[in-house]
């Protein structure tokens, strides 16, 4: 069979995807992205302005700018943590920021197929044969890459079908309901104001949200416990805020890995980005800044393979990211440990978010997306305060 070679085929579309598929574009490569369509992705849709400024995205792409972000304990106190004059907290509709996302791609050259991917297979040429359906029940079509990219979220087909030990990577299940904002703001709703709920009733071993989308709003909880009910503690929520009878718009759910795989590629053709990777930080569950990152050193690294000719050169997007932001994921996953195992350490937790040390520490790294160095006191002090409360030295509440 004589199949079309393309020098990039990328199995999905989200803001990974779409980055690697747009940048080797750019560098004037043949690209096919296939994107599966009909989905959107469960996600606060959180990002900071420094994902605006690194990726050239239009301020028109945000739905609303929130100020604050509030902390709820166990015992419902609430920590108001205003972002202050270094910046906001951008909001964006997923449906809407990824859909703009593949059209640059497309713009820029790459081509874009709506199909379901199949699975990658070998004969004896020298490029994978990656196979997909236009339609379910379809007829099997195939093309040839010189080199595979899987963004194609976690639990990734690509990942399980070319890395080993990639079907074991750990996942948080995610699920959020979308809902038309109420007409004004109340003490339980602010559409300037992302509220973050630490209770266990809500989620034994992760957190609830409410972040507001200008018209409309995501109600959102996140667990990794099977047997936990997810709509339930929606339901539980939306009665509680008075939010029961705002419209559904629409409701969707999707696991989110907890943890980078140990390697991205095959070290041969293949090579994932995104969360096919697990590159979502821990404790936030903040993923699409990391996304576009890892789809960035994922489209670089493919981009010096496809010149070179060298498969070692794949291996250089995950050591890029890693050396980049390895260490806040370290101190992310380790404050989720520590802060998400119980509701007494929960209350703890909120109430160290109160201190301003620490508020002006959380926005900074939050803005940079790399752990502040400039005042070591700073850091000195959370330290303590940190040990303080971990020991119950402090009290929980004030």
């Amino acid at each position: 069979m004589n199949q079309t070679i393309y020098d990039a085929v990328i199995i999905g579309g989200g803001p990974s995807g779409a980055t690697a598929a747009t940048d080797l574009a750019l560098a004037g490569h043949s690209v096919l992205l296939i994107e599966r369509g009909g989905r959107i992705k469960p996600c606060g849709g959180a990002v900071p302005p420094r994902l605006l400024a690194d990726f050239d995205i239009p301020q028109s792409l945000l739905v609303a700018k929130a100020r604050s972000a509030r902390m709820i304990a166990p015992s419902g106190r609430a920590v108001d943590m205003p972002v202050g004059e270094i910046g906001y907290v951008g909001m964006v509709d997923r449906e809407e920021f990824d859909e703009w996302l593949r059209e640059r791609a497309r713009h820029s050259g790459a081509e874009r197929l709506t199909a379901t991917f199949e699975k990658i297979e070998r004969d004896d040429a020298a490029h994978p044969i990656v196979t997909f359906r236009r339609s379910r029940g379809g007829p099997i079509e195939s093309v040839r890459a010189r080199v595979v990219i899987g963004a194609d979220g976690a639990r990734s087909a690509v990942a399980k079908q070319c890395l080993v030990g990639a079907e074991r990577i750990p996942c948080v299940f995610a699920y959020h309901e979308i809902i038309k904002s109420p007409p004004r703001n109340t003490d339980q709703f602010d559409a300037s104001r992302c509220d973050v709920y630490y209770q266990g009733r809500l989620s034994p071993d992760f957190y609830a949200w409410v972040f507001p989308h200008g018209d409309t709003a995501s109600i959102g909880v996140g667990s990794a416990n099977k047997g936990f009910s997810l709509r339930g503690a929606i339901a539980t929520m939306r009665d509680d805020l008075g939010l029961e009878r705002c419209e559904t718009l629409r409701r969707e759910g999707a696991p989110i890995p907890l943890k980078p795989l140990k390697r991205w590629d095959n070290g041969a053709d293949v090579i994932v980005a995104g969360d096919a990777a697990g590159v979502v930080a821990p404790a936030s569950g903040e993923g699409i800044y990391y996304a576009m990152v890892g789809g960035r050193y994922v489209g670089e690294a493919a981009a010096t393979f496809l010149k070179t000719g060298e498969a070692k050169q794949l291996r250089t997007a995950r050591k890029r990211f890693m050396s980049e932001h390895g260490k806040v994921f370290w101190v992310l996953g380790m404050m989720q440990y520590f802060w998400y195992s119980s509701d007494k350490r929960r209350e703890r937790f909120v109430t160290m978010c109160d201190d301003k040390d620490v508020q002006e520490l959380t926005w900074q790294a939050y803005m940079h997306k790399k752990l502040v160095r400039a005042k070591p006191m700073a850091h000195i002090k959370i330290f303590l305060k940190d040990t303080a409360h971990l020991l119950g030295l402090r009290p929980a509440t004030h």
